[in-house]
């Protein structure tokens, strides 16, 4: 399973320390155990149930997201220099591992992609950060999975979650209409 994960999140390897980069391969190699989604189904899933005729898919979605937050946080680096720190590490992982609860708010009845039971009770920033902890991943990863959507808006949050957050919500609001 580890090597279908890495086929479809070969941004894993951009991730330095090896330790974090094991953690959240193995964060998302035990998701996808878990859900009734395979890495195939996540190949042309849409990235969202909230989406009426959605036809991005989720992995699309969530590779946009993991490069837009990339590329925002190193022109952010480029310009700002030593004005601004940011861990790319941290920021690499916690972009990953934003939507692995979406892989527990998915079912599948008679065939057709629905909200589970747990996705009616827990939105996927929840389920999420109890997947990451699960696996040890740092609390800094944590914040930047607890706090990417809207459950964040009242919290404050890292450099690094602002850049996710940002990133994501520029590859999700746009489809709303």
């Amino acid at each position: 399973m580890r090597d279908k994960v890495l086929k479809i999140w070969p941004e894993i390897i951009w991730i330095n320390d090896i330790k974090l980069r094991n953690k959240v391969l193995d964060c998302w190699t035990y998701a996808i155990e878990k859900s009734v989604l395979s890495t195939e189904d996540l190949e042309v899933i849409p990235f969202s149930l909230l989406i009426k005729d959605c036809k991005v898919t989720f992995m699309n979605h969530k590779r946009t997201c993991v490069h837009l937050a990339v590329d925002m946080a190193k022109r952010m680096m480029e310009n700002f220099g030593n004005e601004i720190k940011i861990n790319l590490d941290i920021l690499i992982a916690g972009a990953i591992l934003i939507d692995v609860g979406k892989l527990i708010e998915y079912d599948k009845v008679d065939g057709k992609l629905m909200t589970s039971k747990a996705g009616d009770l827990l939105r996927h920033p929840f389920s999420g950060v109890a997947l990451a902890d699960r696996f040890d991943l740092p609390y800094e990863v944590q914040h930047i999975i607890a706090y990417h959507a809207k459950e964040g808006d009242l919290a404050k949050r890292s450099t690094e979650a602002i850049i996710v957050h940002h990133a994501d919500f520029a590859s999700f609001e746009p489809f709303k209409k």
